[in-house]
């Protein structure tokens, strides 16, 4: 007997620990997701919208890698390198279908102080002015990519070790609001960083606590030596981009093709400056040589890498939450799911490979992936066809780019941020829904102007979790209870086959940022579960669920649950007496259930709301005017559904599935 036992439970062990065919595909499917799209491609209907979007993603890519380059203290070349190869490792093992992964002005910030902390503008006269390194660029310049290219690496190993660990789920702690506010915030510095270029000006590079006021400081001192050549091609440069790209918002639905300006301005400013020859006519500064090519991979200097970990962790954390943000909007719109901890990896392995290509640290860019939307992008195929073009200009088209100016560089950059920038809006926002998020959005972003992003990113989500450890003990005196599901069916008077069917969920605990996304989960596995379609008519089932703290399973529930027979109509009732307090992420997240459940043809309507949470949502979202779905009791709701019945009859006939005639 005991020799049997042994065996079987040997015959378990292997079982358990030997891995099958299916396993491993199923792994490669879910580690390597171009395995999971690729082969089911439409050439017929996406082909076509992925190549212009790629073509027009490429013109941005190119003019943000030169521009964003510059912005991390290096030469232009290694941002054209950086729009290539991150993009291509994303494509392959990232999730996001319309996230357009490249250069990146929050980490190309950061990692210019580890730039030129290390490598001071001073060294280069130190340095030996040979062009015999790789692609005949200088030492000095060589030795400043090596420092950007050690903090792309390391950040990517961060990533990585993150992902191991599975801490991807855990930047639930970064709410809207703080990433809101630290990008903003990042990109009025990315502004104040090209105001030197749009001014015409010589300026040292100033970093470090409250270095944003010192550049205006320096400017101002130094205002004489404005050059008005500068200024005013700047000044022409912004209304041009700015004009056209609101004709092209106003008539993209007339337009098949929008005017790529941003290529137009490029080629236009190029071949003034090269037949005025603004550089020696006028001093303008130019983007200078282009090398042609790729050089071979190197790996990174790892004995500087204790010294770029600070700038490594920022890359890491800002580049990831920024991204990770554009894929969970791009998913949100298009219906589709990402893993936040794919992700991770997707990114981490995108800044490793790319640091032996000679390429700064990157992430997503909401310009690149807003355009991406515009433009009809269907999947990651646009991001590769980009690729192809910024290859055409790494080995052709390159060293046309001399005759660049820097100011007009400069204007398509402060111009690409128009959409980090109008999220100043969303304060108004903030004020109406909850005013505590709206003083974490203004501080989060008074300590990134004042700091650094990374810095601001840290501040926001500490706020975020000491405000919610005040509130939850408030909450916690009035009343715990597990949330309790009552399902029961109503006959209608309007057609004794048709069944009413509604389910009464009573919320007893508090809706913010640590439990919003766990709220929606069980919600929707609760409205998602099979239910017997031949329950008795007075049949009530009710089981005991803690939605917002405690996982689905603890639960006692049956396998029954709201998932309607095609003969029955839905209704969700939600009682929201437990509302002890809420914030910005619980309200979002009652107006997606909301929106998703009608989506489905399941009417949500809310009892015992308070003043304060009916007028944050009516604020926040754009919930159906024509139909009422704010209640003073559950017994009011119960009363409306019954008052409708002609609305559900018609609802009925029309969503009636034909019946099959008896043979």
């Amino acid at each position: 007997m005991t020799g049997a036992k042994r065996k079987k439970k040997s015959m378990l062990w292997s079982k358990m620990h030997t891995p099958q065919c299916e396993d491993i595909i199923q792994w490669c499917r879910r580690r390597l997701p171009v395995l999971d799209w690729a082969p089911h491609y439409n050439l017929k209907e996406n082909l076509l919208p992925d190549t212009v979007s790629g073509i027009m993603l490429a013109v941005q890519q190119v003019t943000q890698g030169l521009a964003f380059a510059v912005l991390s203290s290096v030469h232009p070349v290694f941002g054209l390198y950086g729009s290539l190869f991150p993009a291509i490792i994303y494509a392959i093992f990232g999730m996001g279908h319309h996230v357009a992964t490249g250069t990146f002005a929050l980490t190309s910030l950061i990692s210019a102080n580890a730039v030129e902390r290390i490598v001071p503008q001073n060294m280069q006269n130190l340095t030996t002015q040979s062009n015999t390194s790789v692609l005949g660029l200088s030492d000095f310049e060589m030795q400043r990519i090596q420092v950007a290219a050690a903090v792309s690496f390391l950040g990517g190993v961060i990533q990585v070790a993150m992902f191991v660990l599975q801490l991807g789920s855990a930047t639930f702690v970064v709410t809207e609001p703080v990433i809101s506010a630290m990008t903003t915030g990042a990109a009025t510095h990315v502004v104040t960083s090209q105001v030197k270029y749009l001014l015409g000006m010589k300026m040292p590079y100033i970093s470090g606590p409250l270095g944003f006021f010192y550049i205006y400081a320096y400017v101002f001192e130094n205002i004489k030596s404005v050059r008005l050549e500068a200024l005013l091609l700047s000044l022409l440069s912004i209304v041009v981009l700015v004009l056209v790209k609101e004709l092209n918002e106003q008539f993209k639905r007339k337009i098949k093709v929008v005017l790529p300006v941003d290529l137009v301005l490029i080629i236009a400013a190029s071949f003034a400056c090269y037949c005025t020859n603004m550089e020696n006519t006028y001093g303008l500064e130019v983007v200078g040589h282009i090398p042609q090519g790729i050089p071979s991979p190197r790996a990174p200097p790892m004995n500087i890498l204790s010294a770029v970990i600070t700038e490594a962790f920022g890359v890491a954390l800002v580049g990831y939450v920024a991204s990770l943000a554009l894929a969970q909007g791009s998913a949100k719109k298009f219906k589709y799911s990402i893993d936040d901890n794919q992700e991770l990896l997707a990114h981490g392995l995108s800044n490793i490979v790319s640091s032996f290509f000679f390429c700064i640290p990157s992430a997503a860019a909401m310009g690149r992936t807003a355009g991406l939307y515009s433009t009809g992008a269907k999947t990651q195929v646009a991001c590769l066809i980009s690729c192809i073009f910024v290859l055409i200009v790494i080995y052709a088209i390159g060293p046309l780019l001399y005759w660049l100016p820097m100011c007009v560089l400069a204007s398509i950059i402060v111009v690409g941020l128009k959409g980090m920038l109008i999220q100043f809006r969303d304060l108004k926002k903030y004020w109406n829904v909850d005013k505590i998020y709206w003083g974490i959005w203004v501080s989060t972003y008074v300590f990134t102007i004042c700091f650094a992003a990374n810095v601001g990113l840290l501040f926001g989500v500490v706020c975020t979790i000491a405000i919610v450890i005040g509130r939850f003990p408030r909450a916690m005196t009035v009343s715990i209870k597990n949330m309790k599901e009552m399902e029961f069916k109503v006959k209608t008077e309007m057609d004794s086959e048709t069944l009413q069917q509604v389910k009464i969920i009573s919320i007893n605990n508090p809706l913010v940022f640590l439990n919003a996304k766990k709220f929606y989960t069980d919600l929707m596995n609760i409205i998602q579960k099979e239910n017997a379609c031949n329950q008795p008519l007075d049949d009530i089932s009710k089981c005991e669920q803690n939605t917002l703290l405690n996982s689905l399973s603890n639960g006692n529930c049956n396998e029954e649950a709201s998932q309607s027979c095609p003969n029955e109509k839905c209704s969700l009732i939600l009682d929201c007496s437990g509302f002890t307090f809420f914030d910005y992420s619980g309200v979002s997240m009652l107006v997606e259930v909301y929106m998703d459940c009608k989506g489905r043809s399941v009417d949500v309507l809310l009892a015992h709301c308070t003043a304060s949470l009916i007028k944050a949502m009516t604020y926040y979202g754009n919930l159906d005017s024509e139909k009422p779905i704010f209640f003073e009791s559950v017994s009011a709701a119960i009363g409306h559904i019954h008052s409708n019945k002609a609305s559900y009859k018609l609802l009925f006939d029309n969503l009636a599935l034909p019946t099959v005639p008896p043979l």
